[in-house]
């Protein structure tokens, strides 16, 4: 008796919860933390709805980054789109790279774009392309070159670290040792610690993926590019 009396107080908790208007629950769940929202949105189709509008993304944004709203518009070929994207971007810049200033936005908007290419595409662009576009993103910023060069360094190391450890990333990785190099002018160029980092990944977290052939061929390519190379490379 106790226990039907316990659930009828639930639901009828939930449906009076239920009834509140689109705008109070928004303001409700916009001071949950954020790592609850993906179960939130899954209690109900209409919770659902609420978290694929830019009403409380726009309303969270605004919590979160009271600055936000302040930032200008940029130019250069990274969009900043809506609320939704800018919230991600701002999150991951706190978050991954704790920078501060006008920058910190397009910081996290280039990380997510060059995540995005890098795993949602069947076939990434090269390297050298999507190094290119990141480039002129923080140029036409107001960026100096060798800052560029510097964002642009740091917003690879990170996305490689963060890629997900399945076939698909090996794959992405071998690919990207195993491209040719091409003379680009600085800051065009690929980042030194950027090029170890793939192979590195290569042959500690993936050593096991190779076969006889691609093993030796990703070698070729560290041998003619760093000298020397890590004993713990060699061996297959």
């Amino acid at each position: 008796m106790a226990d039907d009396s316990k659930s009828t107080t639930l639901l009828s908790a939930d449906n009076s919860f239920g009834k509140l208007p689109d705008h109070l629950l928004i303001e409700i769940f916009i001071r949950v933390p954020i790592s609850e929202w993906a179960q939130i949105s899954c209690v109900k189709k209409q919770w659902a709805n609420l978290f694929r509008e830019e009403c409380l993304w726009h309303a969270a944004l605004v919590r979160r980054f009271p600055l936000a709203g302040q930032t200008k518009r940029w130019p250069g070929p990274i969009p900043r789109g809506l609320s939704k994207r800018r919230y991600a971007a701002l999150y991951v810049s706190k978050h991954i790279f704790s920078l501060d200033g006008e920058m910190d936005e397009i910081v996290g908007h280039t990380y997510l774009f060059l995540k995005e290419q890098l795993e949602i595409s069947n076939m990434p662009p090269p390297s050298g392309i999507l190094h290119g576009t990141i480039i002129d993103q923080f140029i036409s910023c107001g960026k100096s070159r060798n800052r560029a060069h510097e964002l642009a360094s740091q917003i690879w190391l990170a996305v490689i670290d963060n890629l997900e450890e399945n076939e698909q990333t090996f794959l992405l990785l071998k690919r990207l040792a195993l491209e040719g190099d091409v003379f680009l002018p600085y800051p065009y160029t690929r980042s030194y610690k950027v090029q170890w980092r793939v192979f590195e990944k290569l042959f500690t977290d993936f050593r096991d993926c190779f076969n006889h052939v691609d093993y030796y061929d990703v070698l070729a390519c560290a041998k003619h590019r760093f000298q020397p190379i890590p004993s713990a490379w060699l061996g297959y």
